[in-house]
């Protein structure tokens, strides 16, 4: 009998046995099932306190109250006006809101309708509503109803000729150099406005703030 090699049926070429047999799938399976938990942990956050409800309107009421002040302190001021100086462009018991920022952002503006602090040589006693006329280094006049700016007559279609005929014009201004950052301001009902006719040029820092609307009566509604 010949002795042939032995031979292990389980042994490949090489010499190397083959590793048991693993279903497919199984292994890849587990390591997703794995990642997947680990992926989709949750974290809970902690839950906001919520603010008293009392408490929260306060803090509104609060904000709102401050702001307020701030606009009118610093931005927007509402102004009752008083008498006829300014007739027939604003009558006595208007109200107009004045922007408290023109002047600090440019100069005034021949034309401007301006609130000014009362100051001595003033009659009255609150703040006065008048419109700019003469600017810094301009030669102003006020003669026969007429202004001149520089000896040129300045166009005015805010008077009133009805009024102006009724009332008059109040006093002329002999020629006068208007000093630098200061404004000659006017009322546009000239019988019965006092203004720096009487108490001279007004410095910028005496000027609050440009009149831009009237806001009541609804009646007299109109931008400025």
């Amino acid at each position: 009998m010949t002795d042939e090699p032995y031979s292990n049926p389980g042994t490949e070429a090489g010499g190397h046995v083959p590793a048991a047999h693993v279903p497919p799938g199984t292994v890849s399976t587990e390591l997703d099932e794995l990642m997947i938990e680990e992926e989709y942990v949750t974290v809970k956050k902690p839950k906001k306190r919520k603010l008293n409800p009392l408490v929260e309107w306060l803090v509104v009421v609060a904000v709102a109250i401050t702001s307020a002040l701030l606009v009118r302190a610093f931005v927007v001021q509402q102004f009752a006006v008083e008498g006829e100086s300014m007739m027939s462009t604003l009558h006595d018991g208007d109200r107009v809101l004045v922007n408290r920022l023109s002047y600090r952002l440019h100069d005034p503006r021949r034309g401007d309708v301006v609130v000014l602090k009362r100051f001595d040589g003033a009659s009255a006693e609150r703040d006065l509503i008048k419109r700019v006329i003469g600017l810094p280094g301009e030669n102003i006049e006020f003669r026969s109803c007429v202004a001149y700016i520089n000896d040129v007559p300045l166009d005015e279609p805010y008077i009133d000729p009805v009024l102006q005929a009724r009332d008059g014009c109040g006093g002329d201004q002999p020629k006068l150099l208007v000093p630098k950052d200061q404004v000659f301001v006017m009322g546009d009902h000239r019988g019965r406005s006092s203004d720096s006719r009487a108490f001279g040029p007004v410095p910028y820092d005496l000027l609050i703030g440009r009149a831009f609307v009237i806001i009541w009566p609804f009646a007299d509604w109109g931008w400025l």
